[in-house]
């Protein structure tokens, strides 16, 4: 997030910084998806089944993925689902004390560090600029080229509506980067768009992407059982040490922060044994 330096994830507030059923990761979306706590359950989720073999997580800035979504990454990881980590920024932006030129190496790394903390050994940048980053072509492409280079089953990335769940606005760099992956999932399907990727750069069309999860959406339809994973998920938020020393000392620390996160997450789910999950709504491809 820009200076102000304010935390890049979807559950802070302001500050300078049924049982459910299984499907397959196909089944149709009525709803939209959230790793947010709520004042009050909704009817049970869907889970999500672990039968994939490739998952790309597509968001704007470091820590985007650690505030939630990590957990479900740790659970893909042990099952054997390689998970790659794609960001449009090195979030250079996002710390007020320190420079946008030390901030993002700083960051990047930090980045890196969470993502090994819960299985994840790619972690790709494609440098849009932090806290401007615009919704069109050189975004898509980009982001369709990755997709094609990757050839996930499965895409992840966050809610590109103008609030979250309980009304917080949403960052005008998670709008743009949410919008143009739902976009770049189509594109990277389609040959004649973006032709140079296959006619000059030797990435052939890639439509096997199944489904699109939306995290941080305002109602979830679907949900990843993470109990057991909440230790992975805490210590990959804690790995963005300089990003936590600089938020303001009333801001919830990582193991307060994400196991709110992911209890509330189980509420959603309301699914007997689960005592942690990530709320997801899920876009059929």
């Amino acid at each position: 997030m820009t200076a102000p330096a304010a935390a890049d994830d979807p559950t802070a507030t302001d500050a300078t910084t049924t049982d459910a059923t299984t499907t397959d990761i196909t089944a149709p979306a009525t709803s939209a998806g959230s790793t947010q706590t709520h004042d009050a359950p909704r009817p049970g989720l869907t889970a999500l089944e672990d039968d994939v073999e490739r998952v790309l997580v597509v968001v704007a800035h470091p820590d985007d993925i650690e505030y939630g979504t990590a957990a479900a990454v740790d659970r893909w990881t042990a099952a054997g689902t390689t998970v790659t980590y794609l960001l449009a920024t090195r979030g250079e932006a996002g710390i007020d004390g320190i420079p946008p030129e030390q901030a993002g190496p700083l960051r990047a790394q930090e980045e890196r560090d969470g993502a090994a903390k819960v299985g994840v050994e790619v972690v790709e940048f494609l440098d849009f600029p932090d806290g401007t980053v615009e919704y069109g072509m050189p975004l898509r492409r980009a982001i369709a080229r990755e997709i094609r280079r990757r050839r996930p089953d499965l895409v992840v990335t966050m809610s590109f509506e103008v609030f979250f769940a309980g009304g917080m606005a949403n960052q005008a760099d998670h709008r743009a980067v949410g919008l143009a992956t739902l976009d770049a999932v189509r594109d990277a399907a389609n040959r004649w768009i973006f032709r140079e990727l296959a006619e000059q750069e030797g990435l052939a069309p890639w439509g096997g992407v199944r489904a699109v999860l939306l995290a941080a959406a305002n109602e979830p339809t679907h949900y990843v059982d993470v109990t057991g994973h909440l230790d992975a998920a805490i210590a990959s938020l804690e790995a963005h040490e300089q990003y936590n020393v600089h938020l303001p000392d009333d801001f919830p620390k990582p193991a307060q922060l994400v196991t709110s996160i992911l209890t509330g997450g189980a509420q959603l789910a309301a699914a007997e044994g689960v005592e942690h999950a990530v709320a997801f709504r899920l876009l059929g491809a």
